[in-house]
Order: structure tokens, then sequence, then C-alpha cells
């Protein structure tokens, strides 16, 4: 799959954009500042619905404007599609995929496959429980439709939930209708936890070899699911923790309280893992995503890498570029001279200032 084109009207800093894409490598370096980054999150917020930021619509919209457009024209399998995206201040999106309005995410997720390596997502494993709940759901709605499904009745589910919660100092007699809530989010919730316990076991089965690549053969790396609860269990938590519930006024068991532990070596790297270690789990990490779509999927995903090649070393940067061949990427950087070094064919390369892109090897 390859991204021939975006167009982008009314997006952060740009107030009109055209931009081709070569099928290889493509460069977009400038200052900091200038809108590199905006790209990229232009080119995922069309192919998952979401900003990587995890930025709100109104939030992308150009000052002062009501509205945002994105279009996006890739090629999958041969096959030519066009994303249509409508961004709106104070209303939901609207999306159409070759001119016809969907109305269900699960419809535009699996079209393009995108992955985004960022230098925040090295902190991944050292940051909160959120970041990681993210990573996975990012990246499994990508690949699973009747994941997106499960995971956006279960987020309804919540929380109209803890609004009830939060009405029942009010209204006590509504305490019983928690019942018709619970049933609910024990179904939605068991199917996200069960497709994650898949999700985790495919990673594991494909970065455990890359991780022993990368550290010299040295650490073997094991991704742990942690669950707040498991399947068989979460109606009776649910259950016990009602009374802690209504006290805290919010929903304290349950999926969207997962985690995942990286262990290095029977080491929680974690909690006691170097920075070192840590930054190579999530090197590892990136790597997978990009192995498992390629598995899954049966084609190549699209590589976002934002600025991140200046934050890794020598050994680590050659293992992220022997991984983008025959790969489409978009790589940002702050000066050209960063990437002479790197030993890789460069295809095509932008400069962008202010908000304005200038093509330099037409």
């Amino acid at each position: 799959m390859m991204i021939e084109s975006i167009e982008l009207k009314n997006y952060r800093n740009y107030e009109h954009l055209h931009m081709d894409f070569n099928p290889g490598t493509n460069i977009l370096y400038g200052d900091n500042a200038q809108g590199k980054t905006n790209i990229l999150e232009s080119i995922y917020v069309c192919c998952t619905t979401k900003s990587h930021r995890g930025s709100k619509d109104k939030e992308i919209i150009q000052f002062n404007r009501e509205e945002s457009h994105i279009k996006l024209n890739v090629r999958k399998n041969d096959v030519p599609y066009r994303i249509d995206m409508h961004l709106k201040k104070n209303r939901a999106k609207g999306v159409a995929v070759n001119g016809v309005p969907i109305h269900k995410a699960s419809e535009l997720f699996g079209i393009v496959n995108v992955v985004f390596f960022s230098p925040e997502d090295l902190n991944i494993i050292k940051n909160g429980p959120s970041e990681r709940r993210r990573f996975v759901d990012l990246e499994l709605c990508q690949l699973n439709k009747l994941y997106v499904h499960a995971l956006i009745q279960y987020n309804k589910v919540v929380n109209q939930r803890n609004k009830l919660l939060k009405e029942l100092i009010f209204r006590p007699e509504y305490e019983s209708t928690l019942d018709v809530w619970d049933i609910q989010l024990v179904q939605y919730g068991r199917q996200v936890i069960q497709y994650r316990w898949e999700f985790i076991e495919h990673l594991n089965e494909i970065i455990r070899d890359i991780h022993k690549k990368l550290s010299g053969n040295r650490e073997t790396l094991q991704v742990m699911y942690e669950p707040n609860t498991d399947m068989d269990n979460l109606e009776k938590a649910l259950k016990r923790n009602r009374d802690i519930d209504i006290r805290l006024k919010t929903t304290t068991v349950g999926p969207h309280r997962d985690d995942l532990n990286f262990i290095v070596n029977e080491i929680d790297i974690r909690k006691f893992g170097s920075q070192g270690q840590q930054r190579t789990a999530a090197l590892s990490l990136k790597l997978a995503e990009i192995e498992l779509v390629k598995y899954l999927v049966k084609d190549d995903p699209i590589l976002l890498l934002d600025d991140v090649l200046s934050e890794l070393d020598g050994n680590r940067q050659e293992h992220l570029l022997d991984g983008i061949d025959h790969i489409q990427t978009i790589i940002t950087c702050t000066g050209l001279e960063d990437l002479l070094s790197y030993k890789f064919k460069i295809d095509k390369v932008y400069k962008v200032v202010e908000g304005t892109v200038t093509s330099e090897n037409e």
C-alpha cells in the first residue's frame, strides 16, 4: 500500500497544501515549529480518525476557521482509494471513501495501515498506563474491525455508567439502573479483553526475535498483558466494587484500566530497567508493529517517522532503517545533513518553512 498524495485545507498552519509522495522514502526537513509534524498527523488522522497527539478536532482546525478538510489518495493492491475527511469544530467529523459517506469508523480502518513513530514513543515503557493502552487500541483498531466495534461500545457504556454514578448523589433511587449498564459493560468488556489477549500473543511471537537482534542476543523481551480483571471475573468485580464506584463516582474495574508490562531477562524494565533498555524495548515495539501488519494484513504499512532518528544512537538507527526497505516511509528532520550518514535511499525531499512546502528534487 502507498500514499499517492494529500491535500489539506485550513489544517493547523496550512491554509492550503497539496503534496505528492514517492513510493519509497520521503523527507520533510526544516526548523522546528514549521509544520512538518502536522503533515504526518494529517495522514494519521485520515487513516485512523484519531490524532497521534490525542488532539481534538477543534484543536486541529485552523484558528478562526470552522472547518478543515483532508483529502488522501492511496493505492492498495493496485486499487485506488480516496479518503475525504471533513473536520468540524462543533459537530462530528464527516468521512467519505471514494465519494461514498461512511458512518462507522470500522469502515475506514484497514484501508491504510500506518505505523507512527515519534520521540515520545520512546518513553512508552516508563510513562503512564494510558499511553500503553492507547498503543494497543490504535494498532488493534487498524487490524481488527470487530475490536473497533467492541471498544466503541465499551467506552460508551463506561461513560454512561460514570454519568449515572455522578447523578446518584442527587437521585439515589436510580442505583438499580446500574444493572443495565453492568450487563453491557461485561458483554463488551469481555470482547475487548479477549482481543487484547490475542493481540499480545501475536506481538510476542514477533517481538522476541527483533529484540534479541537489537540487543546483540543479550536480552529476551516479553510483553505482558495485565488486565485489570480477567474475562470470567469482570461481572463479579463490578458487583464487588459497586459501593466503591458509587463513593468515587467512577467505574473502577474493567479494561479501561488495563496495562502492559515489559520483562527483559526476567526483570520488570518498567520499574527497574535503564533508559537504554526502555528505549530499546520501545524500538522493538515499533519494529514489531511493522511486522505484525505484514503478517496479519499481508501488505506493508506506511511508516511515519517524526524526527525520531536524532533520538536514537547509531546501532538503533541502523536497525530501524534496515526495517524500512520496500516500505513507503515519510521522515521529518531538522536538517538534511543529519541524514547523509545514513545508508538508505532518499527518493523525494521537501523543505517546510512556516506552512509552505517546497519540493527540492522534482
